[in-house]
């Protein structure tokens, strides 16, 4: 997709003086613990490094401002403000993720009887080195067969009992639907019957291209294009009981997780930049143009809901990405853990404005790269 970066002003920025951005202190710490103890993060093609990037984790670190005020006079100080300008001209686009939290059993029994599962052991990574001749060059996972990569069963075929017997179940849920939208937020909470908590995340998936139900529905007439939410669909699916398999089994893309660590429940996740995400301070987008951990302005007016009927402005981190987000200017808001985040979640499908912050170093030699 065309793109162009525009610097700006920090003063053209809708709302910049009125946004409180010191919840992302605490993670671009973490972002920096990443980088210098455990792995660098990828450069994505618009070329800004995990270098460029330390810069401005490094001089947090160092300043450690306080108060919104002094946040925002820290970027202000260390970064140039870029708009990502697409070349026709459309606006960004946001959406919105959270953590489900499900009711589960460790063993299945009349009323729990819907399987999260651990990823297999047959199921292989796959890139440019180990792709067969003719194997569909959007799947990145596979499985191995009698020494072969071969697709791996979907959705249908694993719901239809595929993986039965292998001992991957990591606990059962009272619905399909809740396992589905689990799977499409990459993400849960499990909550057991005593009251204990555990979490679970991403740990791979078939391989299979997302295809969104949403979008099904609407091709079928079932619901309008101009009110589709999570909770549309939801109801939708409750009201059809016996279309759902066949609703549900269109996306064939099928998730596995892992069981993550549990502390730290006031925060979020932790996602594909390997840090917890931070409630309404985390972007998802697309990581081969964007690096991890940069931070980015956010602006949509029609964008209401999630601020007391005032227009979404925030400042936020670039700390993971997803499958349907594609392009510069496309982020995936990360609103929090529970119901009341994903009643928040299930209502954002906004045009946004997206400006991105390049630590000023980075921001000259794009700029000189330029002319």
């Amino acid at each position: 997709m065309e793109y162009r970066l525009v610097p700006a002003r920090f003063s053209a920025l809708p709302g910049w003086d009125e946004d409180d951005p010191t919840p992302l202190m605490a993670g671009m710490a973490r972002c920096r613990d990443h980088i210098r103890n455990v792995k660098a993060y990828k450069t994505g093609s618009l070329g800004i490094t995990a270098d460029d990037l330390l810069a401005l984790l490094d001089a947090a670190d160092a300043e450690k401002p306080e108060g919104a005020a002094a946040v925002r006079a820290f970027f202000e100080t260390q970064c140039v403000p870029f708009l990502i300008e697409k070349a026709d001209g459309s606006a960004g686009f946001v959406t919105a993720f959270y953590e489900p939290e499900v009711a589960v059993k460790a063993e299945p029994d009349a009323d729990y009887l819907y399987p999260f599962y651990r990823r297999p052991d047959d199921l292989v990574d796959v890139d440019d080195a180990n792709r067969p001749d003719g194997y569909p060059q959007g799947y990145a996972f596979g499985m191995r067969k009698d020494g072969v990569i071969v697709e791996h069963p979907d959705r249908g075929d694993i719901e239809r009992g595929y993986l039965d017997g292998r001992g991957l179940e990591i606990a059962y849920a009272r619905s399909k639907v809740d396992v589905f939208f689990a799977h499409v937020q990459g993400a849960a909470r499990l909550v057991y019957p005593d009251g204990t908590v555990k979490r679970i995340t991403y740990a791979a998936k078939t391989g299979h291209p997302f295809s969104a139900i949403g979008k099904l529905l609407i091709d079928r007439g079932e619901i309008d294009a101009a009110t589709v939410s999570m909770a549309s669909i939801r109801d939708w699916l409750a009201r059809h009981a016996d279309q759902v398999d066949d609703v549900l089994w269109h996306n064939r893309s099928f998730i596995f997780f892992k069981e993550a660590a549990v502390e730290g429940l006031a925060l979020g996740p932790i996602a594909a930049a390997k840090v917890p995400l931070i409630a309404g301070r985390s972007l998802a987008v697309d990581r081969m143009i964007h690096t991890f951990g940069l931070p980015f302005f956010i602006s949509s007016d029609s964008l209401i809901h999630m601020d007391g009927g005032k227009p979404f402005r925030r400042l936020m981190l670039a700390l993971d990405t997803g499958t349907a987000i594609v392009g510069p200017a496309r982020g995936d808001i990360f609103t929090g853990s529970g119901d009341a985040a994903g009643a928040l979640a299930g209502h954002v499908r906004n045009a946004a404005t997206f400006h991105i912050l390049i630590p000023k170093a980075a921001a000259e030699r794009y700029l000189h790269a330029q002319g």
